[in-house]
């Protein structure tokens, strides 16, 4: 099986939106996991549905850029101009106040969305996409705690804050940064499968929730005399 090709464009995002998501789509990978078989019983049947994943972090400038909150940078590994065709965009959440994306940049993401192909937006990487237009006329979520300035900035979205992300078509959106690392582990789930979800997020110990913000997604724990134990086990 190839490798999906993901890609991240670089601006001054909110480091835990990319990163967050980055991380644990690289934990469910062929390489991680058949390196993971040294510390945890990992099955083969597990192994054989996941396939490796190239991250490509796409920008204008070849400098390296400073993040805003969390105070490292990040510098691009390939241009707009050169980047392949993607399977997955995910776009990150930056302060909302006078952001713009660069024309390239919406080029980019338009044929992407063009294309059928899978579009995350987190946290207020939603209100990033609806600086574009290709939001509008589209269901979404955005940053819960920004979201009635961005709702309101933006009325021909169909915004909602009921679930902690939303699926229209194509283009997923969710309501803060962990609501998008949560996102990220449902299309893990349904892509992979709840085997390969468990044995990433386990490397993480991180346990995802479902989309009403629930710990549903794992099976939980039990003791024998009944009290609830941490969701994950390890040998």
């Amino acid at each position: 099986m190839a490798p999906l090709q993901i890609g991240t464009l670089v601006y001054n995002y909110q480091a835990i939106d990319v990163v967050g998501p980055c991380d644990l789509l690289m934990n469910c990978t062929k390489t991680f996991l058949s390196y993971e078989q040294k510390h945890q019983p990992i099955d083969p049947a597990t192994l054989d549905k996941v396939t490796d994943i190239v991250i490509h972090h796409i920008g204008d400038d070849p400098n390296p850029i400073r993040l805003p909150l969390a105070g490292f940078k990040i510098q691009r590994t390939i241009s707009v101009q050169d980047c392949p065709e993607l399977d997955c965009l995910l776009i990150g959440g930056p302060m909302p106040e006078g952001f713009k994306f660069p024309s390239d940049y919406v080029e980019l993401i338009k044929r992407h969305i063009e294309r059928g192909k899978t579009l995350f937006a987190t946290c207020t990487g939603a209100y990033a996409l609806a600086t574009t237009g290709l939001l509008n006329g589209r269901n979404a979520t955005v940053n819960n705690s920004e979201y009635n300035q961005i709702a309101a900035e933006f009325p021909q979205v169909k915004w909602s804050r009921e679930k902690k992300w939303v699926v229209d078509s194509n283009i997923w959106t969710s309501g803060g940064a962990m609501a998008g690392m949560d996102m990220m582990a449902h299309w893990i789930k349904e892509t992979f499968g709840l085997d390969v979800l468990i044995a990433g997020a386990r490397c993480l110990d991180y346990e995802p929730r479902d989309i009403d913000g629930m710990y549903t997604v794992i099976p939980q724990r039990y003791d024998s005399e009944g009290k609830h134990v941490s969701t994950h086990f390890f040998k």
